[in-house]
């Protein structure tokens, strides 16, 4: 079995600039220093595929020396803030078109190499059982409604339950897609047609998007609710 991890990383954020590579904490080179660290010292990846367009990432990624790491330069058409999902997975598959793909982002920098491990033998643990992919997620227990309606309880049967008996809903927190290069090409997409969700905690899924979350990411760390 072969698993290979996708890291694609395009330059230009535009809610927080230079987020890939300013310094994040104490570590110079910030969430790509943080995501390649983690992915290249996962002995169950065996290989580690980063896709960017920006050239300090590039500089970087190439300074590391380490065989493990393949580095494309990807086109412009495929770094545009109006690029969609679908495109890069088509763009994946180009670049690892057999085995098993692990897709994630260096903005889910407190999922380390260890977390990796146990997300990749879930998923072939879950291959046995008829699903065909892995997703993480954030599970949330609480009182949702969607379109003026609860979509997690019946208010006919309780009006209120009790949050800790309330059935989870699931955020996908984008720290992990796993699935198979032969899903990719069938579905067009980087999940298959029977998931396996992956509760993860909050401050271990966290997900860094906006300005803020750079900032609490960073309190998190150096107040060692975490550890990289």
């Amino acid at each position: 079995m072969s698993m290979t991890a996708f890291l694609p990383c395009r330059q230009g954020s535009q809610r927080i600039p230079n987020k890939n590579w300013k310094r994040f904490a104490n570590v110079r080179m910030g969430l790509i220093e943080i995501k390649l660290a983690q992915l290249l010292d996962c002995d169950v990846i065996n290989q580690v595929v980063l896709s960017t367009d920006d050239p300090v990432i590039l500089d970087y990624a190439v300074n590391l020396k380490n065989t493990k790491l393949t580095i494309h330069k990807r086109q412009t058409q495929l770094s545009q803030n109006t690029t969609e999902t679908n495109e890069l997975v088509n763009h994946a598959l180009d670049l690892i078109p057999n085995g098993d793909i692990l897709w994630t982002h260096v903005t889910s920098p407190f999922v380390k190499n260890t977390q990796y491990a146990a997300l990749i033998a879930t998923y072939y643990e879950a291959l046995k059982h008829g699903y065909d992919s892995l997703m993480t997620t954030t599970a949330h227990q609480g009182f949702f409604w969607f379109h003026e309606q609860p979509i997690n309880y019946d208010r006919q049967l309780n009006q209120w339950p009790r949050t800790q008996t309330l059935e989870p809903v699931h955020e996908v927190n984008s720290c992990a897609f796993i699935s198979s290069a032969a899903n990719y090409r069938n579905y067009n997409d980087r999940i298959g047609n029977k998931v396996k969700l992956y509760p993860m905690s909050r401050f271990e899924g966290f997900d860094i998007d906006w300005p803020e979350d750079f900032k609490l990411a960073e309190l998190l760390l150096t107040e060692k609710l975490v550890s990289l």
